[in-house]
């Protein structure tokens, strides 16, 4: 999220290329089981990811429009610890027929919460985005945010779900309701190279 891709992420990287695509059917977003609490301390939630992985991506290309116009990518991510296991960073290389997206997200756990907080950039941005706070319970993390959207107030939420020790999938999803429905944007399987 890959990266994070969190909101991933890019979002106005990644939603602003032209592009050509397909239509699709929109997916339905993940849920992750309900938790009052966290999978134990936390700091470890990403250990699972650190090396380097196999990114096929698919995002939305006109999030909240009523687009079900696909785009998608293939390339690599890479995950390295910092800070002694307290952070880590993420870095997303991937290209396809409409184009190339690079970013690097930057994670940092915060022990007295026990929490996430998820930035990400945009090869050309230079700027992080705000982060997507939240934790792990149940095997699936779960992520969300405040944002803008076209100059509308809108939520961000970021799954991740599906891990194994070689394949996890990673999908983000806005909604401009309040939380009452979400449309899923962006979607990322990774598979370990090593």
């Amino acid at each position: 999220m890959p990266h994070a891709l969190r909101r991933l992420p890019l979002r106005a990287v990644l939603f602003a290329l032209p592009v050509p695509a397909l239509a699709q059917q929109a997916p339905v977003p993940v849920t992750c089981p309900t938790a009052a609490t966290t999978d134990g301390d936390g700091q470890k939630d990403f250990d699972w990811e650190i090396g380097s992985w196999t990114t096929r991506l698919k995002r939305l290309k006109s999030p909240l429009s009523g687009s079900t116009t696909w785009v998608e990518y293939e390339g690599t991510t890479e995950v390295r610890p910092v800070l002694d296991g307290r952070a880590n960073l993420v870095e997303l290389k991937v290209a396809g027929p409409a184009g190339r997206i690079e970013g690097a997200s930057l994670r940092l756990y915060n022990p007295k919460a026990r929490q996430w907080a998820l930035h990400f950039t945009g090869a050309g941005t230079g700027v992080l985005t705000p982060a997507t706070i939240g934790a792990f319970h149940g095997g699936c993390g779960e992520f969300y945010a405040q944002d803008n959207w076209n100059d509308r107030a809108i939520l961000v939420r970021f799954v991740i779900s599906d891990i194994t020790a070689n394949s996890a999938r990673f999908e983000q999803a806005f909604s401009a309701d309040g939380g009452k429905s979400w449309e899923v944007n962006w979607i990322a399987t990774d598979t370990r190279r090593n």
